[in-house]
């Protein structure tokens, strides 16, 4: 068994100050490696897009719910907002049977515990995601056409042997580097997977 090691104040001081020196180095690389990370500049455009996808996805979906759902419950076979349109699965102890409709709002189903189907909800929702989509896509679009050299939207074909997806621009596959200008439809130059045909 080994007994404890006695050191004298200087010694103490020495290792004190190197290991104060091996946790600044440590915590200084820490740092650096942290902000190599963060400020680089695909980092960057991921969070500057994320911002500026949030603002899109709040205009559309007001849009979506303040100016073009109103017009649409104008329609005769719709009768109220579309998002309060529901279907009644099962019913509450105290749905109303004398006239016939039962619930008048979702709210009203909801608190009465019926269970229901809230599609004008979900339609609400897929009109928000159709216009959010939309709105991206043409700014996408407006992107490419001003120019730059890297296109947001890369637009693919599928490969003519392996019948995988590559770029449009692409003259080989990625996937089975076969050429995609036809240099290769003759049979006697195709490599064989076996090896060379005798």
């Amino acid at each position: 068994m080994v007994g404890p090691i006695h050191l004298n104040r200087e010694e103490s001081q020495e290792l004190l100050a190197h290991g104060g020196e091996v946790v600044v180095g440590g915590a200084k690389r820490l740092w650096r490696g942290f902000a190599d990370f963060a400020l680089q500049d695909n980092v960057l455009e991921v969070a500057l897009g994320l911002i500026i996808a949030a603002a899109f996805t709040t205009v559309v979906t007001s849009f979506v719910s303040e100016i073009l759902l109103p017009p649409l419950s104008l329609l005769p076979f719709v009768h109220r907002n579309l998002d309060e349109k529901f279907a009644v699965l099962r019913r509450g102890p105290n749905y109303n049977t004398t006239d016939g409709h039962g619930y008048n709002t979702l709210d009203q189903a909801t608190g009465d515990g019926a269970v229901v189907m809230a599609y004008g909800a979900f339609i609400n929702k897929l009109i928000n995601f159709m216009g959010v989509g939309l709105a991206l896509y043409f700014l996408a679009a407006l992107y490419d056409i001003s120019g730059n050299s890297d296109p947001i939207i890369k637009h693919m074909v599928k490969c003519k042997y392996c019948r995988k997806k590559i770029s449009g621009r692409a003259k080989r596959c990625i996937n089975c580097t076969s050429w995609q200008d036809g240099r290769e439809d003759d049979s006697s130059e195709r490599p064989v997977a076996n090896g060379p045909v005798e």
